[in-house]
């Protein structure tokens, strides 16, 4: 099914849980598949909690959609991405609660860890999958402005003043939508916007131009965890 198809059936049924059910077990799969993809291993239904997360995030998924959000697959795969994400930080903050199909072997004698270390590693084990596969997808989308990792190690501001200036620039950006749509669909950054609004250096703006962009990307995309883990207001050093 093409994926338009896919976004006029969501439409058509979003709601009506009935033909949702219908939609989900036809989708089983496709949702399997993203579970394996985010957790990095083969997953049952029946026996994986991640599963039901998973499904749980796909039925939302189809609640949510309209059809300014794109392609409805991709959306989903971003709501189940996000929902696991945040099943894996309540673990993890909740050391007591233990999943059976984790911590009981095959010969059904249960795997005493009372210090919860095995639930924090495999729960830090899962989040920093998660902020690999994030850095991965940030990867690719920057490449979109000729932008990689190297040109953000190098262009990052070492001066107070300036990281204040590039977060001045970044949040007048995120209050904005219409210079958010300008970024992504033209691949530029609206100089003179920000200099006629905010009445900052041009120097500074365009020797800053791909922090810029790339701070707003994450900011206004789906990087959950790539937001919570960098300090994207945070200050440079001192010079």
């Amino acid at each position: 099914m093409q994926a338009a198809d896919i976004n006029s059936k969501i439409a058509l049924i979003k709601n009506n849980d009935e033909e949702i059910n219908r939609f989900v077990e036809e989708y089983k799969p496709f949702i399997a598949s993203c579970t394996e993809k985010l957790t990095g291993h083969y997953v049952r239904y029946g026996e994986d909690d991640e599963l039901s997360i998973a499904m749980m995030g796909f039925v939302e998924a189809i609640k949510a959609f309209d059809g300014t959000r794109g392609n409805f697959l991709s959306f989903s795969q971003n709501v189940i991405k996000r929902r696991l994400i945040d099943y894996y930080r309540k673990e993890k903050r909740h050391s007591n609660i233990i999943s059976l199909n984790t911590y009981v072997g095959e010969d059904n004698e249960e795997y005493d860890q009372s210090s919860g270390e095995s639930l924090d590693k495999y729960a830090g084990d899962r989040l920093n999958e998660y902020r690999r596969l994030e850095l991965e997808q940030l990867g690719n989308e920057l490449s979109g402005y000729e932008i990689t990792f190297f040109d953000l190690v190098s262009v990052s501001p070492k001066q107070d003043r300036t990281q204040k200036i590039c977060s001045e620039i970044a949040g007048f950006i995120l209050s904005r939508p219409d210079l958010i749509k300008v970024i992504k669909e033209k691949k530029y950054l609206p100089v003179a916007d920000i200099i006629n609004a905010l009445k900052v250096p041009r120097k500074i703006v365009e020797r800053s131009r791909k922090y810029i962009i790339a701070v707003v990307i994450i900011a206004s995309g789906d990087y959950q965890y790539i937001r919570d883990y960098v300090n994207i207001g945070g200050r440079g050093e001192n010079k």
